[in-house]
């Protein structure tokens, strides 16, 4: 499966884009870990534009990621030819146009699933940043606006005539938001009766190594998209690559990897964002990761108690799945345990300071 010259194999498997979750952080776990393609948090063109320090911040990107695309959104085509220039300075392998967000603030000003009510300045948009953009562009959208105007079929043909080089469907429309069964049956249409020449990527309900070989056997789309699955679970990319090609299941992360990843996270994002910053936006990470474990609630109260990074990363590297169980019947037990301090052994890769484009940089015509 190729976008433009972007070689990613045979049911390759991408990150999806999700905000507060596909940070640089995040994205090099789940790259290290199977993920063939990542996406940036969606990134707004407006921000850009008007020199928002978080949305510059969501173009940094580190070669070792790579390949990584960067969506961005918008619903104006003016701000979308302005933001290119900084999109092309981060130098993306992929740029993404999110045409597929159902939130309501993204929506009401025509940006993401917004544009499904306008097509013919879907149109406009994609054609204002393929002309722009340095990179490949690829569009992800959904089915429609609701189930009485779902014209996906359309909509897949004209991107791809317009210049999109390959097209993410998540098979729900707007109005069903993230409820309900992801529609595949639509995804197997586009494959049959759009006659397209660019990869389909599928998305929605790729939740497990099972329903990922289920959406390539029964849609026929060329590549998955695994969003939500995700989340506290890149893992999730490892274990499907080996369902994939042999029929069976690797076993879980131990405890001990477990714990090594999360500890790992965080001190990239701390890295990323400064250790306050990164401390606190790592905490609604920690739910996931411990998702299933009896006592795990113990454990991410301590481990918010904490006020340093070494204090977290002890907490995090001396509880074990006895702890666990100990916590679930008598949380005083392990809240009295002594600590052992963080062995010196230990070290997490330290990423290099990613170049940002600020407006005074980029030289716009």
């Amino acid at each position: 499966m190729q976008i433009a010259h972007l070689d990613f194999g045979h049911r390759p498997l991408f990150l999806a884009p999700m905000e507060d979750v596909s940070d640089p952080p995040f994205r090099l776990l789940c790259k290290r870990l199977g993920a063939d393609l990542t996406y940036t948090e969606f990134v707004s063109a407006g921000g850009l534009v008007h020199d928002a320090a978080s949305s510059h911040q969501k173009l940094d990107i580190y070669e070792i990621e790579r390949p990584v695309a960067i969506q961005i959104f918008g619903g104006s085509e003016d701000e979308l030819r302005g933001a290119l220039p900084f999109v092309n300075d981060a130098r993306p392998d992929i740029v993404d146009i999110n045409f597929g967000c159902p939130v309501k603030k993204v929506v009401c000003h025509d940006g993401g699933a917004g544009i499904l009510r306008n097509i013919a300045k879907m149109e406009a948009l994609t054609a204002a940043v393929v002309e722009v953009a340095g990179a490949p562009v690829t569009v992800k959208t959904r089915l429609g606006w609701n189930d009485e105007t779902i014209n996906v079929l359309d909509v897949v043909r004209m991107l791809e005539a317009t210049g999109v080089r390959a097209v993410a469907i998540h098979a729900r429309t707007r109005a069903q938001m993230y409820t309900g069964q992801a529609r595949w049956a639509w995804l197997r249409r586009i494959a049959d009766e759009a006659n397209l020449s660019i990869p389909l990527i599928g998305n929605g309900d790729a939740d497990s190594p099972e329903r990922v070989g289920a959406m390539f056997d029964e849609t026929g789309v060329d590549a998955v998209m695994i969003g939500r699955a995700a989340i506290g679970n890149p893992w999730i990319f490892r274990e499907t690559k080996h369902y994939l090609a042999t029929g069976t299941h690797l076993p879980g992360p131990t405890w001990d990897e477990r714990v090594a990843v999360i500890a790992e996270h965080l001190v990239l994002k701390c890295q990323w964002l400064g250790e306050r910053k990164g401390m606190l936006e790592m905490r609604r990470m920690y739910g996931g990761y411990l998702k299933g474990f009896a006592g795990a609630g113990r454990l991410r109260s301590l481990a918010v108690q904490e006020t340093t990074l070494d204090g977290v990363i002890e907490r995090l590297l001396n509880f074990s799945e006895d702890d666990l169980a100990r916590a679930a019947g008598d949380a005083a037990l392990v809240a009295t345990a002594p600590r052992a301090t963080l062995p010196a052994a230990v070290r997490f890769a330290h990423l290099p300071t990613p170049t940002r484009a600020k407006a005074a940089d980029v030289v716009t015509g």
